[in-house]
């Protein structure tokens, strides 16, 4: 089937735009959040106005809390949505390139699971297929790990690039991709809301979700985005219908936008690949990028980039984008634009080189790894028919692998290694995870918890599905 062109950006209000004449009074921010409380409609000059006080420091963290948790429950209508997006898009700098790179420009971003390090392969894969890939990421939200605080646990690696339409064009026109974070002139709106949700218990909201993602690819100014929205027992929506509620709601923003987005729904109910926790995550991705790593990771990003091969036009069906990913992966293209973008984001070169040509023991003696490990073995003879990846994440959160409050400082080198694959006959006694501690050693109430995330069957092995499930697609883009 042939490649889908570009579609013809429909045009939003103008940001910013308040209807009617004259002065406007405008509302005080308890009287918005009770209004959106009690199920009320927020006007365009409503929800900017929030995100004005969010931005000028005049709302205080309980106001935002309110406001997010009220949204949280009442939710919003699909205008409500476009113009909190927009809002959050208009917060900030608008990043511009140059016209010839409209078709090549785009990004890929992920919901949220435990052991996603995708955008670590899948943004330099993309870089040496030919695309430009201004990847602005966040950090980890609730159990869920963040793509900048796994790259920021290699030494040097700076996620703040500024002045960013220099230094990111530069990064784009040297490397081909870059992976940065919200500064104070990127969506920094969202950037405090995102913040706040994460110690809020606002996570799972899809109007919140749609804008926060978004919002960062709107100011990228990009032909095409694929968002990974997740579902199963670690991710923000354990039901898959209440996933696709979300990719339908983010596809049909997207084209309100002018975006041609897609979302893949992918199951997260064990942890994606055999690495969890940050350095860990950034050594099996080196491991991708080296052609090799767990099949269910590579499985993954080469579906997702040839989705978003073939919706930018660079490929002219998915197959053909999946497999010029896959070749990116094998022939080493793809890790040698990963060592680039280290080095173009100021890790030393000699590292970012070491890194990436190393073997895997010399990798971790490169990156910050923790003081102890602990290994803990199968109660009993079976089939691994999952292992949990929620139990799993939330005392690896425990351990220091993640937040409990804005800001808070992480350790690295927390994490854990699956020395199992779903569906392998494991024998009583046998090593299944190995923990890896840097801090006190496990308590017994941890360790009842990692061990109740090991669920075996007495069933025959058998071969591990993929997490990829379906591709929700735009309504002008039919599936081949």
């Amino acid at each position: 089937m042939a490649a889908p062109g570009t579609p013809s950006p429909s045009t939003p209000e103008a940001a910013g735009a308040v209807s009617g004449g004259g002065e406007r009074e405008p509302k005080k921010l308890p009287e918005l959040i009770r209004l959106k409380r009690d199920g009320g409609h927020l006007s365009e000059a409503d929800i900017r106005d929030f995100v004005q006080a969010v931005m000028d420091g005049s709302a205080q963290d309980t106001q935002i809390g309110a406001m997010l948790m009220a949204i949280r429950l009442q939710g919003m209508d699909p205008e409500e949505t476009s113009v909190l997006t927009q809002a959050l898009a208009d917060s900030g700098q608008q990043l511009e390139w140059p016209k010839a790179w409209h078709q090549q420009l785009v990004d890929k971003h992920s919901t949220g699971g435990v052991g996603d390090k995708v955008s670590l392969v899948l943004a330099p894969a993309l870089a040496a297929c030919g695309c430009k890939v201004p990847m602005i990421s966040g950090r980890g939200l609730g159990h869920t790990g963040g793509t900048l605080d796994k790259l920021e646990s290699i030494p040097g690696f700076n996620v703040t690039q500024s002045p960013e339409q220099v230094q990111i064009l530069r990064l784009l026109e040297e490397v081909g991709c870059c992976i940065v974070g919200q500064s104070e002139k990127l969506v920094p709106a969202d950037g405090i809301l995102y913040a706040a949700r994460d110690v809020t218990a606002t996570v799972d909201s899809v109007p919140l979700i749609t804008a926060s993602i978004l919002s960062k690819k709107v100011v990228e100014g990009l032909s095409t985005l694929v968002v990974d929205v997740k579902f199963g027992g670690a991710a923000v929506f354990p039901d898959q219908e209440q996933a696709r509620e979300l990719a339908n709601t983010l596809v049909r923003a997207g084209v309100g936008l002018g975006l041609r987005v897609a979302a893949a729904l992918t199951a997260m109910d064990s942890p994606l690949g055999r690495s969890v926790g940050h350095t860990l995550e950034v050594e099996e991705a080196l491991l991708c990028l080296d052609g090799a790593g767990p099949p269910d990771l590579r499985d993954l990003v080469i579906r997702l980039g040839g989705a978003i091969l073939w919706l930018s036009g660079l490929a002219e069906t998915q197959d053909q984008g999946v497999a010029r990913v896959a070749a990116a992966l094998d022939n080493g293209s793809a890790l040698r634009r990963f060592q680039l973008m280290l080095s173009a984001q100021g890790v030393e070169p000699g590292l970012a080189r070491a890194l990436c040509s190393g073997s895997p023991a010399q990798r971790r003696q490169l990156l910050p790894h923790a003081r102890e490990q602990e290994e803990l073995l199968a109660p009993a003879d079976g089939t691994v028919e999952n292992v949990l990846a929620l139990p799993l994440a939330r005392v690896l959160h425990e351990l220091g692998a993640g937040r409990s409050r804005a800001g808070q400082p992480i350790r690295p080198g927390v994490g854990a290694e699956l020395l199992v694959d779903v569906g392998q006959w494991l024998y009583r006694g046998t090593p299944w995870l190995r923990v890896h501690l840097d801090g006190p050693a496990l308590s017994d109430q941890q360790r009842r918890a990692l061990q109740g995330a090991l669920v075996l069957s007495d069933r025959a092995p058998f071969k591990a599905p993929s997490p990829f499930v379906e591709l929700v697609l735009p309504p002008t883009v039919v599936q081949p």
